[in-house]
């Protein structure tokens, strides 16, 4: 996933992070012509399409049988877990952000203790118990107070949010995500004039669009990249989100695959609350969802947040406990099916979809060449 321009980071997301909410999405034909029943076994969400039906006037009827399974639920923050101690990682000093590599064998660390990036190197991929620090780069020559760091798709530049100045810094590296190749690129973004205290950014999925998470007004902005990665070009877009109905603290900001889920890390109060986007990246369409998730005496002041490259990983970094720490965010649940929209269901309810294992019969009727099918439940829990 090296080259993913959707991850972080900041997590190499954004410029480098994660596969979406959800298991992925499947389509499923059924050729009405070709037969007059079916099999379908689930291996994710699906969308069923009927083709080919019989002409107008003709009665048409088929039976569709589908064996039901469980899929895995990426960023499910409703029923995070704390992986426990064992998981975490020791960091140097009181640390405000932190970011992956795109593929998470590497997991950078900025604060104002060490007025650098530190780089840390993990044998196995997102395991926070094989990490150790490698090296490490000043940034103190810009920024005494680091809050927040990101990188581009590829790791060779990358960006630092410092309180003091109220910027962010561009840093140029001739070796990918290798912070002892990083040199000052002389570019650099006010964001003062939106929040005094700015705290996190994040990228979206292609580096036109950088997003600020400001303390001072507790709100989120957007601004406009007119050179991708090139945060001289940045300008404001007058789009911002106010956040302070669940927290007046945004401490870490990070998006999920698609861009149509943003988490917002809090310390008072304390978790992280999960907001929707209908359009991906565009924060005038962002509502809460009430989803949220405390995470109790697990982290200490926490800072920033990240995802593993898949969402089932959540990491907080605990300033508290000057530590990184590793939460479950992945759940199983039945697949789900959607139905073309000219079905016209018994009862007018779509039926719900089988559980893993279960086989359900289902039969479809039309007579106006598909433009509306007739669907019931045929057989419940069959053999």
């Amino acid at each position: 996933m090296a080259n993913d321009k959707n991850f972080k980071v900041k997590n190499g997301l954004q410029a480098g992070r994660y596969l979406q909410s959800g298991s992925a999405l499947g389509y499923s034909d059924v050729d009405v012509s070709s037969g007059s029943y079916f099999t379908k076994t689930l291996t994710g969400n699906t969308t069923f399409t009927f083709s080919n039906p019989p002409p107008s006037g003709s009665a048409g009827s088929f039976a569709l049988e589908v064996t039901g399974a469980d899929v895995s639920t990426a960023y499910d923050i409703a029923n995070a877990s704390y992986d426990g101690d064992p998981t975490q990682l020791s960091v140097n000093g009181f640390s405000e952000g932190f970011c992956f590599n795109n593929d998470g064998t590497k997991v950078f660390i900025t604060g104002i203790s060490t007025d650098a990036v530190q780089e840390y190197v993990l044998s196995t991929a997102y395991d926070l118990t094989t990490g150790s620090l490698s090296q490490s780069f000043s940034v103190v020559s810009q920024e005494a107070s680091p809050k927040s760091v990101i990188f581009n798709n590829d790791g060779t530049s990358m960006y630092v949010l410092g309180s003091d100045n109220d910027t962010v810094y561009q840093y140029t590296l001739t070796t990918g995500f290798d912070v002892s190749t990083a040199s000052y690129a002389s570019k650099s973004f006010s964001m003062t004039s939106q929040d005094g205290n700015p705290w996190s950014i994040v990228w979206n999925d292609d580096g036109t669009k950088i997003y600020m998470g400001g303390r001072d007004t507790a709100t989120i902005y957007e601004y406009d990249l007119s050179t991708a990665y090139d945060i001289s070009t940045a300008s404001y877009n007058s789009n911002s989100f106010l956040i302070s109905s669940q927290t007046s603290t945004p401490d870490g900001i990070e998006f999920n695959l698609d861009g149509t889920k943003l988490y917002i890390n809090s310390d008072s109060p304390l978790g992280i609350y999960e907001y929707s986007l209908s359009t991906a990246y565009d924060i005038t369409t962002l509502s809460y969802s009430g989803v949220n998730y405390n995470y109790n005496s697990a982290v200490s002041s926490p800072t920033d947040i990240s995802f593993s490259s898949d969402g089932a990983k959540l990491y907080v970094l605990s300033k508290g406990s000057n530590s990184l720490r590793q939460f479950s965010t992945s759940a199983s649940a039945p697949a789900t099916i959607t139905y073309p929209s000219s079905v016209k269901w018994s009862g007018a309810t779509t039926p719900d979809a089988p559980a893993a294992g279960e086989k359900d019969v289902y039969t479809f009727v039309t007579t106006d060449g598909g433009t509306t099918y007739y669907g019931k439940q045929a057989g419940d829990a069959v053999a």
